[in-house]
């Protein structure tokens, strides 16, 4: 896998590449870039499989590079690394595989890695020629994690479980704390998330059926999920009218 590195900061890429050089799959291309411009120049000269890409950078920002290498055929897939996490989302609007936050740890940098080694050459080469505006309607949510920042998929999401003022979201990959409140994403997502329970939402993609318990209340189950989910007596009516129309 060959990489190139652009980041405007002689010891961030010296970093990098030492990091690099321990992983036996990777090779390091040289020169790395300095600057917007070079990654560009580099890019097309050197024809990298991975662009490992800071934001903060003199000239054409990081996002802005991306942007441009979406619009070419053969651009490289990207991984930001970058001192500000406030740029998760737009960096997947500009096809990013991976967001790293600064200072690097060697096992985030693996596991995007790895995530860019399992992508086949059809859905890599997918990924960076699809450029997205930056106003459509979200199709990942981003959560801060062990990993650095991570994006889930809307379609890989189960339910959403509201716990004091954080969620949890439930997905096909596992668990994840989401720093969104669930009236939000209720909002925001209405015709993707139904709600159950006054602390509930699930995906309407997952339900499988509704049940009632011998106590009396009703339970959803929903794929991908072992246990049933409560469902409060107020929201059963529009669970099942919602079932109907599935």
């Amino acid at each position: 896998m060959k990489i190139l590195i652009a980041d405007d900061e002689p010891l961030a890429r010296e970093r990098l590449a030492r990091m690099l050089t321990e992983i036996p799959y990777c090779t390091v291309l040289q020169p790395s870039a300095e600057n917007g411009y070079d990654a560009l120049q580099l890019v097309a000269r050197l024809k990298p499989d991975i662009l490992l890409l800071d934001i903060g950078m003199p000239g054409l920002d990081g996002l802005q590079v991306a942007a441009q290498l979406c619009e070419q055929s053969d651009a490289p897939a990207v991984i930001f690394c970058t001192a500000h996490d406030e740029h998760a989302l737009q960096a997947f609007d500009v096809s990013a595989i991976g967001y790293l936050v600064k200072p690097v740890r060697t096992e985030q940098l693996l596991a995007a890695l790895e995530k860019a080694q399992h992508l086949s050459p059809l859905q890599l080469a997918t990924l960076s020629r699809a450029p997205r505006s930056l106003n459509v309607p979200r199709t990942h949510l981003s959560a801060r994690t062990h990993k650095g920042i991570e994006l889930i998929p809307l379609e890989q999401v189960i339910h959403c479980v509201a716990d004091n003022k954080y969620v949890t979201l439930r997905h096909t990959d596992g668990e994840t704390l989401l720093d969104e409140s669930l009236k939000s994403l209720e909002e925001e997502f209405a015709e993707r998330f139904v709600r159950i329970h006054r602390n509930a939402l699930v995906s309407r993609n997952h339900i499988e059926r509704l049940q009632r318990t011998p106590s009396g209340h009703y339970e959803l189950h929903l794929r991908g999920v072992p246990e049933g989910l409560s469902v409060s007596r107020r929201h059963v009516a529009a669970v099942r009218k919602l079932m109907d129309q599935l």
